[in-house]
């Protein structure tokens, strides 16, 4: 079987795991449509980050962009080893009940350069999972927030203290943890889990999570990280639906095949739920959350397709 129909039949058969999914959870099968061009730019590396991005969208009048956005990475695994696993049953029924895309990709392999593309719209050049980056006043995610008066943190499980920038701590490693390597974000945006807050609404404007290299299945199986979704991501999802704030969960990569199709959904309050067909990537994931808080969109994003069923 060639690349292409192996990609196309993974596809197929996330779809199907997908409606699924949706049946068990009692939603809707939802929209489908077209494949849409993934963004060009940046994947297999690009070139570093400038400027301020393309100009800033106008929100429908009357909208408001969500109180809180909250982002997770969990790592290497293909959308078809999680969604439908048994091994992964709190996934598998949040996909289901969720705005899930069935032709959803990382830009590239290794981990670092996806995060990186999600965080600031370019790989910025990087092709490994070296450590340390310094990637100076490049433009970022957390840094637009910033100059638009909103707030960003970003929790790490395992990290030893507020604005470590060290590579490597127990299950931590800054490889997942982009805005480290960024010379204009202050250290203390870098926070460990635990500092987390019980009271939701004390939550930033956007806040990206990384579990552990444990929790998050690099080192460890999809049964500890779906528990670990299930424990940790449960209460959020439950209290965004009533609090208009957003979950989005993906993955780096998937486990190193040319495809790297990854599970990427959006979950809480205004979000339709269903399986979305058109192709998107990393790049999709920044420009959605770019959109929602009229920020300008950063590299790639500006011509990356935004997420459907996302507060539209």
């Amino acid at each position: 079987m060639t690349g292409a129909r192996r990609r196309a039949a993974a596809g197929a058969l996330l779809g199907l795991l997908l409606a699924a999914a949706g049946c068990q959870a009692g939603g809707s099968t939802g929209p489908t449509g077209p494949a849409t061009p993934a963004a060009s730019a940046t994947e297999t590396g690009g070139a570093p980050g400038g400027g301020t991005g393309a100009p800033a969208p106008s929100r429908p009048p009357g909208s408001a962009p969500p109180r809180h956005v909250v982002v997770v990475f969990f790592e290497n695994k293909p959308a078809a080893r999680v969604v439908g696993n048994p091994d992964a049953p709190y996934l598998t029924a949040l996909a289901g009940r969720s705005a899930a895309y069935t032709n959803a990709h990382g830009v590239t392999h290794p981990s670092q350069p996806n995060y990186l593309a999600l965080f600031s719209g370019s790989t910025q050049g990087v092709r490994s999972d070296r450590c340390p980056l310094r990637l100076g006043d490049r433009p970022n995610l957390a840094r637009q927030l910033l100059d638009a008066g909103h707030t960003f943190t970003g929790y790490a499980e395992g990290l030893p203290a507020p604005g470590f920038t060290g590579c490597v701590s127990g299950r931590y490693a800054a490889k997942h943890a982009p805005w480290v390597d960024f010379a204009n974000l202050p250290p203390e945006l870098g926070q460990p889990y635990t500092a987390w807050p019980a009271d939701l609404d004390r939550l930033p404007t956007v806040a990206f999570l990384s579990p552990g290299l444990c929790n998050d299945m690099h080192d460890c199986s999809v049964a500890t990280g779906d528990r670990w979704a299930r424990e940790r991501l449960a209460p959020y999802v439950e209290w965004a639906q009533i609090h208009d704030s957003l979950l989005v969960v993906t993955f780096d990569e998937d486990d190193g095949h040319a495809g790297n199709q990854i599970l990427t959904l959006v979950a809480g309050a205004g979000v339709r739920p269903g399986r979305y067909a058109e192709r998107v990537d990393h790049y999709s994931v920044l420009r959605t959350i770019e959109d929602l808080y009229g920020l300008p969109r950063l590299g790639a994003a500006a011509t990356a397709p935004a997420l459907p069923g996302v507060r539209g």
